[in-house]
């Protein structure tokens, strides 16, 4: 069942839980959020992604990441397990296989900060043992919880994500207000630090295309959390279902979610093209942060 929540209970929730710290030390990077927006880049080491970007080998996997670098990118996001609807989970000793190799590779040759895509608790131990130093959790410790006893251990970000794929939801701001409210409190009461905790609405996972649009618009009142947000919308199914095209021609439609996505609050888009993203989050900047380089 959803917990009720107004605006004014969530005020007072965030009053008691405390509002300090307005930036997130990840690796040797510092995250001032409110100044500007961070693009994350994504690399997917598995074979199955939904967007057709699924790399082979290590060095394919630095080859891409050396180049987003060459772009600008501000965090890079290593993945080994599709989460495009209908993918059989990966076993961990197969994700093991695909994503170690990549983050020490990455993490000894790139000075920007890596992030570990899993709802696992050996594969992110062993991703931050590699170099690592956030935690990308679709399922927002739903399926593992002891992730944040981890990431506090470490003093790792973590991104908590809303994913209703285990309930659709018919209301679904509040559903996803009342979820990210209860992933932050588990990740707080088990020593994560306030400004350790990054929130993602889940764009795409478990909600109809009216609900993600829904969301989109609404993007503001997640706000309330008083965390940064986090925006996936890169090639996602909802840009397919309204423009009627394949992911490799969902550019112009991405680009579009991400400048109405910074003008309601997200402090970082989740890419698969770094370089015309990184330019959208100029523009938008420019006219929303009044920020020109």
């Amino acid at each position: 069942m959803i917990e009720k929540l107004s605006g004014d209970s969530l005020l007072e929730w965030r009053r008691a839980r405390g509002t300090a710290g307005d930036t997130t030390r990840c690796g040797s990077a510092t995250f001032r959020w409110g100044e500007r927006t961070y693009v994350m880049g994504v690399i997917n080491v598995s074979p199955d992604s939904f967007s057709g970007d699924g790399l082979q080998s290590v060095v394919q996997a630095v080859a891409q990441a050396r180049r987003f670098v060459s772009e600008g990118v501000d965090m890079i996001d290593v993945g080994g397990e599709s989460t495009r609807p209908g993918s059989s989970p990966v076993p961990v000793d197969e994700e093991l296989r695909r994503v170690i190799p990549a983050i020490e590779r990455l993490s000894g040759e790139l000075s920007v900060p890596l992030s570990i895509d899993t709802y696992k608790l050996e594969v992110a131990r062993r991703a931050l043992d590699a170099g690592a130093c956030m935690i990308n959790d679709i399922w927002g410790l739903k399926v593992e919880p002891r992730l944040a006893e981890l990431a506090a251990e470490r003093k790792a970000s973590m991104i908590l994500m809303s994913n209703q794929r285990d309930k659709p939801q018919r209301r679904i701001v509040p559903a996803v207000l009342s979820d990210l409210k209860r992933s932050i409190d588990l990740a707080l009461d088990a020593g994560v630090a306030w400004e350790n905790i990054i929130i993602d609405p889940g764009i795409g996972f478990g909600k109809s295309l009216e609900q993600n649009l829904e969301l989109m618009r609404r993007l503001d009142e997640l706000k309330v959390l008083g965390r940064p947000i986090l925006l996936g919308t890169s090639r996602k199914s909802m840009i397919g279902l309204v423009l009627g095209v394949p992911p490799e021609e969902r550019m112009e439609g991405t680009a579009a979610t991400m400048a109405i996505g910074i003008s309601g609050g997200a402090d970082i888009v989740r890419v698969h093209d770094v370089k015309e993203a990184l330019r959208v989050a100029r523009m938008s900047d420019a006219i929303i942060r009044r920020r020109k380089s």
